[in-house]
């Protein structure tokens, strides 16, 4: 087995073993080369100590010196170099309360996560396998090094790590470690919302979002997310659903791009439902309200999750809108544009048609050819330039002042008055014209 180092690692690797020490690259970077992928990050291991590290490079920072890493720079560019370890009691259920160091690539190898994870490379050894990592890769399993309780009783985010890995690789979690997740998957109420979010994130924008799934599956959106529970146990007895809210909505995710507003959009856009559904004497269900009261519900979940600001509005906003369906006239889309706002437009189109998507047959190419006829409108009204906001009309405060209005409240509703002529009757968008129309109302 032949990995191309970077030169600059091989150099770090060479240089550590010409002082008499063993180094290896590990974890993520040997599994992404084994997958014939760049990786991102190159991280090194070796049974040199920090102390040890920092004498033989000239060029160091001291990243995480109480676990035995230290950032070696070769060009300006950092390479965390770590030393053999093993990890004393994990009192938090996240991070050991100390390490001991050990000159035992073995004893190292087997604190780590997952066995794809656990392998180790640098050109005199070869591959270091002892967990049998390049077998789980071709078997497309996530199985914990040794025994699962443990690896997940010592940091309880690897469960939601196990979950993300099989969403970012396509790979199924292997039957022991699925069990110790469901045994101890509320143990993740420990984890900050920080962390969660980091992974919550990397598993959406994966190649495979439909493995979020697992989360209900294991046990752990029970702990972590309970709404997502209460959207896959609540039906959809519609014609125009043929899946649980839960599985509609995982439908949904795997017809947006990888993009994080896009994914979590279709993650929440029906977090209401299961609250506003109601059925009618034919046993039919529906759902009135949900998205305003969705928009609400996604932007708590958010604000918990500890999203920034920009991420909230966009999503809650998309959340707001995914239903609104005015019909298709040049006068209604150019209202829709100025009520809902230019911000949420194309990425609403893109909410609306993976929506579509993932509901049943009946109707289905209607709603889509609607969606096609009002996303033309939208682009002839942006290509000609009419008038939606306020800030697009041909007029101003200043306008009226110099024609004789006085500041004031009715300023604005004059504005406004004018603007909606002008949605109605965008050729009416000259200053002579809306002077005009302001007169005759005045």
């Amino acid at each position: 087995m032949y990995i191309e180092l970077p030169q600059k690692v091989k150099s770090i690797l060479d240089t550590l073993s010409a002082a008499g020490y063993e180094a290896y690259a590990v974890g993520g970077c040997v599994r992404d080369s084994l997958f014939n992928k760049i990786p991102q990050d190159w991280d090194i291991t070796t049974s040199a100590t920090p102390g040890q590290v920092k004498a033989i490079f000239d060029k160091t920072i001291d990243t995480g010196i109480r676990h035995g890493t230290v950032t070696v720079l070769k060009g300006g560019e950092g390479f965390e170099v770590t030393t053999y370890r093993i990890d004393g009691d994990y009192e938090d259920g996240r991070h050991p309360k100390e390490v001991t160091f050990t000159r035992s690539l073995t004893e190292d190898l087997k604190r780590r996560d997952f066995t794809i994870n656990a392998m180790a490379y640098n050109e005199q050894a070869g591959l270091v396998d002892l967990f049998d990592g390049a077998g789980d890769m071709k078997k497309g399993l996530i199985r914990c090094v040794g025994n699962p309780k443990e690896r997940f009783t010592e940091d309880a985010l690897r469960m939601l790590r196990a979950v993300r890995f099989s969403a970012q690789l396509g790979f199924s979690i292997e039957e022991g470690t699925r069990a110790a997740i469901r045994e101890l998957a509320v143990s993740l109420r420990k984890i900050s919302a920080e962390r969660i979010q980091t992974e919550l994130i990397k598993l959406l924008v994966s190649d495979h979002p439909a493995k979020v799934r697992a989360l209900y599956e294991t046990g752990i959106s029970a702990e972590i997310f309970p709404w997502f529970d209460k959207m896959m146990e609540t039906p959809q007895n519609t014609p125009y659903h043929c899946y649980t809210v839960g599985e509609h909505t995982i439908h949904s995710l795997e017809h947006v791009p990888k993009e994080k507003v896009l994914r979590l959009t279709m993650l929440l856009h029906d977090i209401a439902k299961p609250a506003c559904r109601t059925t009618d004497a034919k046993g039919v269900d529906h759902f009135k309200g949900h998205p305003k009261a969705g928009a609400a519900m996604a932007g708590e979940v958010l604000r918990q999750l500890k999203f920034d600001n920009d991420t909230i509005d966009r999503v809650t906003a998309l959340v707001l809108w995914h239903d609104d369906n005015p019909p298709v006239t040049p006068a209604n889309i150019r209202r829709a544009m100025h009520r809902i706002g230019q911000r949420q437009f194309p990425e609403l189109f893109t909410v609306k048609r993976a929506d579509t998507l993932a509901k049943s047959n009946y109707r289905q190419r209607e709603r889509l050819d609607y969606i096609d006829a009002y996303e033309a409108q939208y682009r002839k009204i942006l290509e000609e330039q009419q008038c939606v906001t306020l800030k697009d009309l041909a007029i101003n405060g200043r306008d009226l002042m110099e024609a004789g209005m006085k500041p004031g409240k009715e300023m604005g509703e004059a504005l406004n008055h004018l603007l909606e002529l002008v949605l109605e009757h965008p050729e009416y968008n000259t200053r002579e014209i809306l002077l005009k129309k302001w007169a005759e109302k005045s």
